[in-house]
């Protein structure tokens, strides 16, 4: 007696298979839109205009009783351009020494209640925590680096000895390797603001142009 075999049944794929092709389908293309808008975004960041002396579309914002006509192109943040009254104002200007390359500035409006100039820091502060050593490289400026064990470690002075209203700017190393030396510069303007500058220290070696350069900006928006 002769055997017969069962007629095959035809082979299906699982359904998890196919809900497991749909899944990673999506997936491919959540990352491409992801992609897109990211790639979108940077766009915009790279267009982004360089603050300028003669940008226009102003709003008007009052600080210490001061009201300023600042271009929308100059804030640091987006939130911060509305008009009306604010205690702090944060602006990215450029500082374009003779024969060198333009730096940016960030730029810190503040009632003179809440800041302390760094000439008086020098005084009260700085000198007492200097050790002997005498750092060179900035043609007009002596340097001091700042005591680590007072909790200045990295930090440094350079300042004007020659003159009684001293330019005085605190420089710290960089946290991130390669990234480049912040400086900070504490002044009072003669309106009654305060206004503190975060540069690079490249703009060091200009420093006698600085206070000249950052006044034409801060003029104009009736700051000075």
């Amino acid at each position: 007696m002769s055997s017969q075999s069962a007629p095959a049944t035809p082979r299906h794929p699982p359904a998890s298979l196919g809900f497991n092709l749909a899944g990673i389908a999506m997936l491919a293309l959540l990352l491409a839109v992801g992609a897109a808008y990211l790639l979108d975004e940077m766009g915009r960041t790279s267009r982004t205009p360089t603050p300028a002396l003669e940008d226009g579309n102003p709003i008007v914002q009052t600080i210490s009783g001061r009201e300023l006509t600042i271009p929308t192109a100059w804030f640091r943040y987006g939130e911060q351009i509305r008009d009306g009254f604010t205690n702090q104002i944060d602006l990215t200007l450029m500082f374009a020494p003779e024969g060198a390359t333009p730096l940016p500035v960030q730029v810190m409006l503040l009632p003179r209640s809440r800041a302390r100039t760094s000439s008086a820091l020098l005084d009260a502060v700085y000198l007492h925590q200097f050790g002997d050593e005498t750092l060179a490289g900035i043609p007009g400026l002596v340097g001091k680096p700042l005591g680590a064990a007072a909790g200045y470690e990295g930090e440094r002075i350079w300042y004007d000895p020659l003159s009684a209203n001293a330019f005085v700017a605190k420089c710290m190393a960089p946290i991130e390797p390669g990234a480049p030396e912040q400086c900070v510069r504490t002044v009072y303007l003669p309106s009654g603001i305060a206004v503190v500058y975060v540069f690079d220290a490249k703009a060091l070696q200009s420093w006698r142009q600085f206070d000249t350069q950052m006044k034409l900006w801060l003029e104009k928006i009736g700051a000075w």
